[in-house]
């Protein structure tokens, strides 16, 4: 399919072609059906959560350019739900669709040291870092930047993996030989209150819209729950929201953008990471907001106005992970006694420790209310 003019809306009835196949593309794919598009998925996984609820499903490795071709030429836009695509794929993409984010704005995120490089080189608040590439330079970097400090590979982490926490000197060498020759990045340890993020979007005539900032709490390096409204002053969410639009802009982002952030304890806020698609902490927004974050990017890309991100009530969400089916199917029906609790499970066969299976969103008149309704229900599927 040809691509339209520059600021022509891609309308429904048009096909919405989708690079990842896991649960953020299966909630962007019905979400994009509901809208009147049809859905193609180009991932190397069959029977994906994607997939199940896709209109089409191509299984191919990214790195078959001709089969990425064949793919693009058969939709009216490409976007993601993951950002560990390879730069060539996304190059072959727009030989025959526009890509939305752009290429180059997956290449700067998908990688630690270019996403930090890029953020300071543009004025933004990050924790000092440096590029590691040998013991000499870890050993360097400790000298510098202290201890603690946490050592992260620089490409294909996410969850937690690929990073560790660094106490003292005596652990630097064993650390550098995990990484088995891996670039890496040491950042400064960061003694943050609280972890938040913000979900913004940008069209192409570079309207920005943010959600409310979520307040993230994590177990074992995964997000275990988040809340909207976040607990922070009026002055601190605008400073937030205003970073993540400064971001959106600098990168010229053409759909959606998360930001994560740490408030340190004396008030500042740094950031984090960037993922230029959907979150898992903006999940509360399928239930919570006029408009959820999958259908905002969407409009996005497809070059609609952008919906209200307006919070009907304050929400939470809570991820439900693999070891919940360790004695079995959970009991559904006993976490939905909760009227006000909602459930979206993502398709996948196989319940393993650690793997996202599904998340619990709730409301309530306060956050605390909604947090409750959430951890409750969890708890009530093991009961």
């Amino acid at each position: 399919m040809t691509e339209p003019s520059a600021l022509a809306p891609i309308l429904p009835g048009a096909t919405i072609g989708i690079l990842g196949s896991g649960q953020l593309g299966r909630m962007l794919a019905i979400a994009a059906k509901q809208m009147g598009y049809t859905v193609a998925i180009f991932s190397p996984d069959s029977d994906s959560p994607a997939g199940q609820v896709a209109d089409r499903e191509v299984v191919s490795n990214y790195d078959d350019l001709d089969a990425v071709r064949a793919f693009a030429q058969g939709v009216d836009v490409v976007t993601f739900e993951f950002e560990n695509v390879p730069s060539a794929t996304t190059r072959a993409a727009a030989e025959f669709a526009p890509v939305r984010p752009d290429g180059q704005v997956l290449h700067i995120t998908q990688q630690r040291l270019r996403e930090k490089s890029f953020l300071q080189d543009h004025g933004f608040p990050v924790t000092p870092f440096r590029r590691i590439t040998s013991l000499a330079e870890l050993q360097a970097a400790a000298q510098d930047l202290g201890l603690p400090a946490v050592l992260k590979t620089a490409s294909f982490g996410y969850d937690g993996k690929g990073q560790v926490k660094l106490r003292s000197a005596a652990e630097l060498t064993n650390a550098f030989l995990a990484l088995k020759g891996a670039e890496a990045i040491y950042e400064a340890f960061v003694d943050f209150e609280k972890e938040i993020s913000v979900v913004a979007a940008r069209t192409l005539s570079g309207d920005v819209r943010a959600f409310p900032v979520f307040e993230n709490g994590h177990a074992n390096h995964i997000l275990d729950i988040t809340f909207a409204p976040a607990d922070l002053s009026e002055t601190l969410a605008c400073q937030a929201c205003a970073i993540a639009s400064g971001i959106l802009e600098s990168l010229d982002v053409v759909g959606l953008l998360t930001v994560e952030m740490f408030l340190t304890r004396d008030g500042r806020i740094l950031v984090n990471e960037l993922a230029p698609r959907t979150h898992n902490s903006g999940h509360l927004t399928l239930d919570a907001c006029a408009t959820s974050q999958f259908e905002q990017q969407l409009r996005a890309v497809c070059g609609l106005p952008l919906g209200s991100t307006e919070l009907h009530r304050p929400a939470a969400m809570a991820n439900l992970l693999g070891h919940l089916w360790e004695a079995g199917e959970p009991d559904w029906a006993n976490a939905l006694q909760d009227p006000w609790v909602k459930l979206h499970l993502y398709g996948k066969a196989e319940a393993r420790v650690g793997r996202k299976m599904g998340h619990l969103n709730g409301i309530g008149s306060t956050t605390a209310e909604a947090v409750g309704r959430v951890s409750k229900a969890r708890e009530r599927l093991r009961l």
